[in-house]
């Protein structure tokens, strides 16, 4: 495992940081992170921190004739089909457009696709068994935006369509002939919305259009389901910038309180309460880590229909029960996770070095590659396509390093596969056995071409360089006005120079370690996850290093905990004579291991679609 870091500190004007420190009335440390991820101007980095950004669902370009469509079809009683898919997202933008039609009267169902014997998207065997089955109007949610052919086929059996969607449209410009709703395609102010979010966004303009707003039979209106957009958002890894930061802040509030008999279940199985993140919301850690793999797993390993039925139903008891099912289902899915990473590692060494890999096996789950994908990819730092043989064909799960367009590397090997969609950082396909090997050189050659022969050296961004004395909760709490984190807005990372650790001791049976900081005449209590017992530097020796610094919350009680990020021997001035502001360029001695993200740590992976 190649963990060799340098660090990424950039410019950082001391006069912007007084000039943020005094109008925002923030620390040193967060006026840092706020001027090195460009938000200089006191009025950006305040709207920033407020995260109220938010536009009406007109902004959609032609979302008018989606409405028209749909609304014709309630008042009609005709049978209207919503389309989903079987990860968080589209569960939960299925469930979102069924809950707002359910209370407008529509004549309704719903279908989800089997990963395994449907594939991804629309396809034409399910279009033909809906038109016979008496669907009249076919709405797809996070799908379809590429299924020209199925859209056409749809409409020449008599349905109408209304596409949403956020994927990337195919590479020839070519759309569905059908209304559609999609941020980037209607030229919506924040392109980066999740299938969920696109799905809250009709909903309000259905319900406002139809009702007026009042509520019908206890669905108070779209609001009601932020929840489930905060769920979906963390869940697909969406770039938490915009609109998508209001929406998380306000739906991990939802959250916490929500009153979906489902959610409480889910919540309760994987051991999650609200407290956890700003003003008694749901942290987001929690919804990545341990939420979200729950609710995938049904979908991963069989179908995602139980994990539409527990955001429906009303039952308490039913919800338990499937709130129960789905986290045998992730404990099964965990296990094929190891078993599949380990062949995959082992297939690694006789393939060699290369810029980008694709590996395939005869018995790997089609719904656990992609998360092994993941986890190759956070290890060797290299785009990773897993390919699930079955047959004369494999379907593949790719995923990509931040300087990697994984589907601008599909489009270039296109000519390869039977299909394929995604985006530049997670993507799926499917490939006959026989052209199997000819796309694995073709991949490979492109990584070569994009990213070079030699090795990716993985850079640690740096948002703020501080001391010992200011990591105490005051510190903690503040950071918390740039939640909510994740892709997109990544966890403040905060640097100590001539840092020493000391009496590490281990937790979380071996996996994990926590430690003593020692900075200047301050120690702090730190952890690092996912690394076993070892620190990258030994204990006594001057270390510079890189943390996060969170609130933990357990059994009831709060205190500031530093997570290790990347660590290496000392070779810069101690922090106490180092300017906090000043943008240098990282000397080293020599190459060093780093741990785990933070980001990436404890119980389960931050899910990709």
């Amino acid at each position: 495992m190649d963990r060799t870091c340098r660090f990424r500190i950039a410019p950082c004007p001391p006069e912007q940081v007084q000039l943020l420190q005094r109008d925002l009335c923030v620390s040193g440390p967060v006026a840092q992170a706020l001027v090195r991820r460009g938000l200089a101007e006191p009025e950006r980095a305040r709207a920033f921190l407020a995260a109220e950004e938010e536009h009406p669902p007109e902004a959609f370009a032609g979302i008018d004739a989606a409405l028209a469509t749909i609304l014709g079809h309630v008042r009609a009683g005709a049978r209207i089909t919503v389309h989903g898919d079987y990860d968080v997202d589209g569960v939960c933008s299925t469930a979102v457009l069924v809950r707002v039609l359910r209370a407008l009267g529509a004549n309704l169902d719903w279908y989800l696709p089997d990963r395994a014997t449907d594939g991804y998207g629309l396809n034409p065997v399910t279009v033909r068994r809906l038109a016979e089955r008496g669907t009249r109007l076919l709405v797809t949610v996070d799908c379809a935006i590429t299924a020209v052919a199925e859209v056409r086929l749809a409409r020449s059996l008599g349905l109408d369509v209304v596409v949403t969607d956020h994927h990337t449209p195919r590479a020839d410009g070519t759309l569905p002939d059908a209304a559609i709703v999609h941020p980037a395609v209607c030229g919506y102010p924040c392109a980066d919305l999740c299938a969920t979010a696109v799905a809250y966004k009709l909903a309000q303009a259905l319900w406002r259009a139809a009702c007026s707003g009042q509520a019908v039979d206890g669905y108070q209106g779209p609001e009601d389901d932020l929840d489930l957009v905060a769920l979906a958002t963390i869940a697909d890894v969406v770039p938490l910038r915009g609109e998508n930061r209001t929406l998380v802040r306000r739906g991990l509030r939802a959250l916490a309180g929500t009153g979906k008999p489902g959610l409480r279940a889910l919540m309760a199985v994987a051991r999650v309460a609200g407290g956890g993140g700003i003003g008694g919301s749901v942290a987001e850690r929690a919804v990545g880590f341990a939420l979200a793999p729950r609710l995938n797993a049904a979908g991963r390993l069989y179908r995602a229909d139980a994990g539409l039925e527990l955001i429906l139903t009303a039952d308490a008891d039913r919800a338990k029960a499937i709130a129960a099912e789905l986290d045998r289902a992730n404990h099964e899915r965990r296990r094929a996770e190891l078993r599949i990473l380990s062949e995959a590692e082992q297939l690694l060494v006789a393939v060699g070095e290369r810029a980008g890999y694709v590996l395939a096996g005869e018995d790997w789950h089609a719904g656990v590659i992609g998360i092994v994908a993941s986890r190759l990819v956070e290890r060797h730092h290299r785009p990773f396509v897993l390919v699930a043989l079955d047959g004369p064909a494999g379907r593949g799960s790719g995923r990509a390093i931040e300087r990697f367009d994984l589907l601008g590397a599909l489009d270039a090997c296109g000519g390869h596969l039977l299909r394929y969609g995604g985006h530049r950082a997670a993507a799926g396909l499917e490939v006959s056995r026989e052209r199997l090997t000819d796309f694995g050189e073709a991949f490979a050659a492109h990584a070569e071409q994009v990213l070079g022969s030699g090795r990716v050296i993985r850079e640690e961004r740096v948002d703020a360089i501080v001391r010992g004395e200011d990591l105490g909760m005051g510190l903690a709490e503040e950071l918390q006005q740039l939640a909510p984190f994740g892709a997109g807005n990544p966890t403040v990372s905060l640097l100590l120079r001539g840092a020493v650790f000391a009496d590490r001791q281990p937790m979380g049976e071996g996996r994990h370690v926590r430690f003593t900081l020692h900075h200047g005449q301050s120690s702090a209590r730190a952890v690092a996850f996912g690394g076993g017992t070892s620190l990258p530097v030994p204990d006594g020796e001057p270390a510079d290093a890189t943390f996060a610094l969170e609130v933990n919350e357990w059994r009831g009680v709060s205190e500031p905990r530093l997570v290790l990020r990347h660590a290496q021997p000392a070779v810069s001035v101690p922090a106490s004579s180092a300017s906090l502001t000043q943008a240098e360029p990282p000397r080293h001695a020599r190459p060093a291991a780093s741990v785990l993200d933070a980001d990436a740590a404890q119980e389960d992976e931050l899910v990709l679609f």
